[in-house]
């Protein structure tokens, strides 16, 4: 498996990586659909049961050679704040749109580099305060109402709170991840994200009935997530950031929210007005500002 990869063109691995943020694009509207028909706590947590078990079927020799405390800790770590971001992400969904949210969602991305601030003492570079700025002014032009008003609804304050725990999903995944199996580590958060999902239906008191899940629309859309969305662009990432750096691996997956706007305008009839897309160009430069912003500067620096 190793030396298929190794021969492999890293410009391959980066069609990749922009195949996986086309599908997590595709998937704001797949879930909005099913959404109609599935309470959100009971579609994520039967969504990562069954992409676990895909994964832990294709990749059972690894799980038996590998699977071990230290793997159970990382995995439900950095999967307890997966499934939280899952879960409250597709609450917030039911209520606004999916370009809407996909932006939203997206501003974890700035959130990062500070909490790795508070968390390792890693001082963020200047490009992350100016990619902070841009994205508040982004978040500010998608909340004012007509009458000039800033309020953001029910919906879009559960999204950021979702960007949140994505950040801390990632914190969590540069600690606790090193020298790990990354797709034991892979199987193990899913798992974990489906508990979540369970525990939160549970809590909430979400009603299950077996019968969503057999209607044509609600399987065809398990399919998208579990087979596509889930378990091929977990391995299409994982795989993908270990032949790319690390900074155009981050730029290619930022494409995700781009590709939820233009699948929302086509498939859900999203409409985008002048402001709101303004708002969308704020957060989605903020996002590559952050991503390159210190690549760029510390090549730039090297120069000199």
């Amino acid at each position: 498996m190793e030396n298929v990869e190794k021969n492999i063109p890293q410009g391959l691995w980066k069609v990749a990586l922009a195949g996986a943020a086309a599908i997590w694009g595709g998937s704001f509207v797949v879930i909005k659909g099913a959404l109609d028909v599935v309470p959100p706590c009971w579609l994520m947590c039967v969504r990562f049961a069954l992409a676990a078990l895909v994964l832990g079927c294709i990749f059972h020799r690894r799980l038996a050679r590998s699977l071990d405390s230290r793997h159970l800790v990382a995995g439900g770590v950095v999967g307890l704040f997966c499934g939280l971001g899952f879960v409250i992400q597709n609450v917030g969904l039911t209520t606004i749109t999916p370009g809407r949210n996909a932006f939203l969602t997206a501003t974890y991305c700035v959130m990062v580099p500070f909490m790795s601030w508070v968390a390792f003492r890693h001082r963020p570079a200047g490009s992350n305060f100016a990619a902070a700025v841009l994205a508040i002014a982004g978040v500010g032009l998608l909340s004012l109402g007509d009458d000039l008003s800033v309020a953001l609804s029910a919906g879009e304050w559960l999204t950021l709170l979702a960007a949140v725990f994505y950040a801390l999903q990632i914190v969590a995944t540069a600690h606790f991840s090193r020298g790990c199996d990354v797709m034991v580590l892979t199987v193990v958060q899913l798992v974990t994200c489906s508990l979540v999902a369970l525990v939160s239906a549970l809590v909430v008191g979400e009603p299950f009935d077996v019968a969503l899940f057999v209607k044509t629309d609600v399987l065809a859309a398990l399919a998208y997530l579990v087979l596509l969305s889930s378990a091929l662009c977990f391995v299409l990432q994982n795989l993908g950031q270990s032949h790319v750096p690390a900074a155009q691996a981050s730029l290619l997956l930022s494409l995700e929210s781009v590709f939820a706007i233009i699948a929302s305008v086509l498939f859900y009839g999203e409409v985008v007005t002048p402001r709101m897309a303004a708002g969308f160009a704020a957060i989605f430069a903020a996002v590559l500002i952050s991503e390159l912003g210190p690549a760029l500067a510390q090549r730039l620096g090297g120069k000199k």
